[in-house]
């Protein structure tokens, strides 16, 4: 059984190039995740999302919704390590 959905999404990013959603990086203890990004974004440097895709960002994350498989793996973060927010660091 193929999921369409998935094929949908796969498709509509590569025909337009831009990123369908905003994938959460993780970061090391004292790292800034906004620092992070941005010098990726400068640097034109790849980045791993918690979700396994590897991207350069081009956009503002803050104009995309998150990437829910991104969404759940934070989530069980925060239910294992006391002090994560419930929303990553800007």
């Amino acid at each position: 059984m193929t999921d369409t959905s998935l094929d949908r999404d796969l498709s509509e990013e590569l025909r337009t190039g831009e990123p369908a959603v905003a994938h959460i990086v993780k970061t090391e203890p004292g790292e800034s995740a906004a620092a992070k990004v941005l010098e990726a974004r400068i640097m034109g440097t790849p980045l791993t999302a918690l979700c396994g895709h590897v991207f350069v960002p081009s956009r503002d994350p803050k104009q995309l919704p998150v990437c829910q498989p991104c969404k759940e793996i934070y989530d069980m973060y925060r239910a294992v390590n006391d002090g994560l927010r419930d929303t990553p660091s800007d």
